[in-house]
């Protein structure tokens, strides 16, 4: 054990006294602040003008304006003006019931250990002050606030989550994008002017300890100057020893360079890679803005979610969990309520999920349903976590890959007794299930069996 907290005090040190060039060999060579590993569970904010339709998505704009899709255009004309443009839903984007101490209260209690807020999505309009969007921000129309400082002061002094920012590089229909776009990315107007400028502008003001890029997809990551900027803030920045950043840094630099790999939305591989990654992922399976028409059908229900987290954590990931907030700054109830059932699973489960790693089998070849982490004890003891995603319909919950020994011994996270076991002929465990009173059960869904002193 002390070999292990020596060997990650060495790489905090490394971390804070490298400097980085700006190319890719460089930049993936940085260790992954450990904290990030550690965290496993964070909350995506998505919430910008879009959230004043809430029709369709947070595409709204580019689905209306971009691609003339019908339904949009006949919501438009069912229910605004004919003049009415994009740019007049902004000072309907209010948030008159935005409460940062009310939202930091119900991440803290989601069993979340990070935040990461939509800044700015791909309509351009920045939820912070900023000097590069001129009348385009939350402080000179709608909000008339500083949301993005409003929410991390909020969650710093609340809580002990670690704040980030989501931040698109491009924007659909800013003019000095399109020029660029139309001179096939040889020149950098916008880049120079827009892009990198906001980028040091929000991790100088607001020290976000996540810089989730986006909206890289049509160019390269030379277009859009990526090294130099992660060169910047892996080494001179005010957050160089604890920021981590995500792969989409440009077009041929997703799941192959940046900190940790998204690769695509709702990534979830179901085996270990090389690389740690991130499962970012929607509550609403259709939209990460908040939608008036979406249906109870068209939300994962705590069950979905659970399954998801764990597949997603058995194989090294993170799971970065979408809610969508109303124009008014409200979380609807049904995200509320899934975020309080992720919190009251982590209360009792959170050992078996916070700083484990990928054990040596994913899921067992006997149980379906059944994922497995691992994690040392205080004393450099292995102890592996079961969670199965079924309560056994039996008397005994039957494991075909861990190995027992004379000396394992077997429990429930949440329960106060040891469970028997008996070995199985052709390999694996049998735990006996004892009959357990509705009221003792230690949680709802997804349950925890944890074994220590295993063979394997």
């Amino acid at each position: 054990m002390e070999k292990i907290l020596l060997l990650s005090a060495l790489l905090g040190l490394l971390a804070s006294t490298t400097a980085y060039a700006p190319n890719w060999e460089s930049l993936d060579n940085r260790p992954l602040p450990q904290w990030y590993d550690e965290a496993k569970l964070g909350i995506f904010i998505h919430w910008g003008v879009f959230s004043v339709p809430s029709y369709s998505s947070e595409w709204f704009w580019w689905s209306w304006k971009g691609q003339h899709i019908p339904a949009l255009q006949f919501f438009m004309d069912e229910n605004y003006r004919p003049d009415f443009t994009y740019a007049d839903f902004a000072p309907m984007f209010t948030t008159e019931f935005f409460s940062p101490a009310q939202w930091a209260a119900l991440f803290n209690a989601s069993g979340a250990e990070y935040v990461v807020l939509t800044s700015k999505h791909h309509e351009g309009f920045t939820n912070w002050p900023s000097k590069h969007s001129f009348n385009w921000n939350s402080m000179e129309v709608g909000p008339k606030r500083d949301l993005v400082g409003e929410l991390a002061d909020a969650i710093r002094q609340n809580t002990n989550i670690h704040f980030g920012l989501y931040h698109s590089l491009f924007e659909w229909f800013h003019p000095l994008y399109l020029k660029d776009k139309a001179a096939k990315f040889k020149t950098q107007d916008f880049v120079a002017s827009k892009t990198l400028p906001e980028l040091y502008e929000i991790v100088n003001a607001y020290k976000p300890e996540v810089i989730w890029s986006d909206g890289d997809w049509e160019a390269n990551s030379t277009y859009w100057n990526s090294t130099e900027f992660l060169a910047w803030l892996y080494t001179d920045s005010p957050v160089k020893d604890t920021v981590v950043t995500n792969d989409r840094w440009g077009k041929d630099a997703t799941c192959k360079h940046g900190g940790y790999f998204t690769c695509q939305d709702r990534f979830n591989p179901g085996v270990v890679q090389k690389r740690k990654f991130e499962n970012a992922m929607t509550i609403d399976k259709y939209s990460w803005g908040y939608r008036r028409d979406a249906r109870l059908s068209d939300y994962l229900t705590i069950e979905e979610l659970l399954k998801t987290f764990v597949e997603t954590v058995s194989c090294g990931g993170n799971m970065l969990m979408n809610i969508g907030p109303t124009k008014e700054g409200t979380i609807a109830p049904i995200f509320q309520e899934r975020l309080l059932q992720m919190g009251s699973w982590m209360t009792v489960n959170g050992e078996g999920i916070r700083a484990t790693h990928p054990w040596k089998h994913q899921n067992d070849t006997l149980t379906k349903g059944v994922w497995y982490t691992e994690k040392r004890d205080s004393t450099g003891g292995l102890n592996v976590y079961a969670i199965n995603l079924n309560w056994p319909t039996g008397m005994t919950l039957s494991l075909g890959v861990p190995m027992p020994t004379t000396s394992t011994e077997v429990t429930l996270l949440g329960y106060p007794v040891p469970f028997k076991w008996q070995k199985r002929s052709t390999g694996g465990i049998d735990i006996l299930i004892p009959k357990i009173g509705f009221n003792e059960m230690p949680c709802k869904w997804a349950w925890t069996f944890k074994l220590t002193n295993l063979m394997n």
